[in-house]
C-alpha cells in the first residue's frame, strides 16, 4: 500500500513553507526565499557517496536515486525550495539521441547532428510518458518524501540550448557548429527548435501533473547569441513554451504554477524576457540588480544573482555580499539564488552561510520596509 501511495500524484502532504511560491507571484514575504542551482551536486560529500561508481544517466532514470539526491541539500540547509535531480539532456535522449556522461569531459553525444538531413534520425513524435516517465515518477515520489516542507521545482532545458548540445556533441565555448546552422540552415533550425518546443511543453506539463509546483526553463547558452539571433531563434520558443504550458494547465483544470526563465548571459534581452509570460526572470551575476529592476519595470519577480565564486570568500564576506544583494533587489518579488550553479569544489559550510545570510538580512530588511 505504501509504495503505491508514494507513486500516486495526489494526496500530497500540505505545504508548510510557501515563501518561494509567494515571492514568485510578487506577494509579501517575511523573508526572502533562497535555493541554489545545482544544490544537489558534487560539492556535497553525501552526493559523491551516493553517486560513486554509478552511471550518471542510469541515476537519472532511477526515481529513488533522484529523490534521495534531491532531498540531501534540504537535510543540511534551510532552503526554501527543492529542485528535482535530473539533467536537461534527457530531452535529446527522448528524441532518440545517444548521450553519455564522460568523466572529466561532461556530456558526449555519440552521433551529433551535422546536416539538416540528420533531423530524420530524430523521433518525429515523442511519447513523453514512455520516454520520460522516470522523471515524473521521481517528482511524485519526491513530493511525498518532502512531506510539504518546501515546494518542488521541475525544469527543462530551452530549445536553443538543447539544439546547441545536439549539434556540438557536447560542451563548447563558441557554439560555432550550432550557430553555423542558424546562419546556413535557418529553416532546418526552426524545424528542430519547433520539435524540441513541442516535446518540452509536454514534458513540463507532465512534471506539473506529477507534482512539480514551479518550473524553470534553462537557456544556458543565451550568451552565444546576439540580440538579433536571440529574437529569432530563442525568444519565440521560450514564449511559446510558457503560453502553451499555461494554456494546457488551464484546460486540464490544473493550478497555474509559477514559471522561471533563466537565460544565462542574456542581459541584452531582459526587457523581452520580462514580457514572455514567465512570472520570474533568473539573472546571472553580470547584471546589476537595480538596473534589472528598472529594465523589467517591476512586471516580474527576479531570481539570482550572486557570483558562485563569492562562496570562496570568508563567511563574513559572504554575509556582506548577500546583504548588499538583498538591499539592491528589495524583499518583494525576489528569490535569492546564485548567478549560476554551484561548483564541485565549493565548501558546504559556505553554502550554509549564504542561505543563513539571505534569511537574516532579508528578515531585518522586511521589518524596516
Amino acid at each position: 500500500f505504501n509504495v503505491a501511495y508514494l507513486c500516486s500524484p495526489k494526496d500530497f502532504p500540505e505545504l508548510t513553507n510557501d515563501t518561494f511560491l509567494r515571492a514568485a507571484h510578487g506577494e509579501e514575504v517575511e523573508h526572502v526565499p533562497v535555493w541554489c542551482m545545482r544544490q544537489a551536486g558534487r560539492y556535497l560529500p553525501e552526493f559523491r557517496e551516493s553517486r560513486a561508481g554509478k552511471d550518471f544517466f542510469e541515476t537519472c532514470r532511477s526515481p529513488e536515486a533522484c529523490c534521495e539526491l534531491t532531498l540531501q541539500p534540504l537535510r543540511r540547509f534551510p532552503l526554501d525550495a527543492a529542485i528535482i535531480f535530473s539533467d536537461i539532456l534527457v530531452v535529446p535522449q527522448a528524441l532518440g539521441m545517444d548521450v553519455q556522461m564522460t568523466p572529466g569531459k561532461g556530456p558526449t553525444f555519440q552521433e551529433p547532428l551535422k546536416e539538416p538531413e540528420d533531423l530524420q534520425r530524430l523521433r518525429a513524435k515523442v511519447d513523453v510518458d514512455a520516454e520520460l516517465g522516470y522523471v515524473f515518477r521521481a517528482i511524485t515520489l519526491t513530493r511525498h518524501k518532502l512531506e510539504g516542507k518546501v515546494p518542488l521545482i521541475g525544469f527543462s532545458g530551452a530549445p536553443w540550448t538543447l539544439m546547441s548540445y545536439m549539434i556540438e556533441g557536447g560542451g563548447s565555448v563558441t557554439q560555432s557548429k550550432a550557430k553555423r546552422w542558424l546562419y546556413r540552415h535557418p529553416e532546418a533550425s526552426h524545424r528542430l527548435l519547433q520539435l524540441l518546443t513541442d516535446v518540452i511543453v509536454e514534458y513540463l506539463l507532465g512534471q506539473v501533473k506529477a507534482g512539480a509546483q514551479a518550473l524553470q526553463v534553462f537557456e544556458s547558452h543565451a550568451g552565444c547569441l546576439g540580440p538579433v539571433q536571440f529574437k529569432e531563434f530563442a525568444l519565440p520558443y521560450l514564449r511559446d513554451i510558457a503560453m502553451r504550458v499555461k494554456g494546457k494547465l488551464k484546460e486540464s483544470g490544473l493550478d497555474n504554477v509559477p514559471m522561471i526563465v533563466f537565460a544565462k548571459d542574456g542581459h541584452y534581452a531582459l526587457e523581452d524576457l520580462s514580457q514572455s509570460y514567465y512570472e520570474v526572470v533568473g539573472l546571472d551575476w553580470t547584471i546589476d540588480p537595480c538596473l534589472a529592476r528598472k529594465r523589467t519595470g517591476g512586471s516580474v519577480s527576479l531570481q539570482g544573482n550572486m557570483d558562485p565564486c563569492a562562496l570562496y570568500a570568508t563567511k563574513e564576506r559572504i554575509s556582506e555580499i548577500v546583504k548588499r544583494m538583498v538591499e539592491a533587489f528589495g524583499t518583494r518579488g525576489y528569490i535569492a539564488n546564485l548567478g549560476h550553479g554551484l561548483y564541485p569544489d565549493m565548501d558546504p559550510e559556505s553554502v550554509g552561510a549564504f542561505v543563513d545570510a539571505v534569511h537574516t538580512h532579508s528578515r531585518q530588511l522586511a521589518k524596516r520596509v
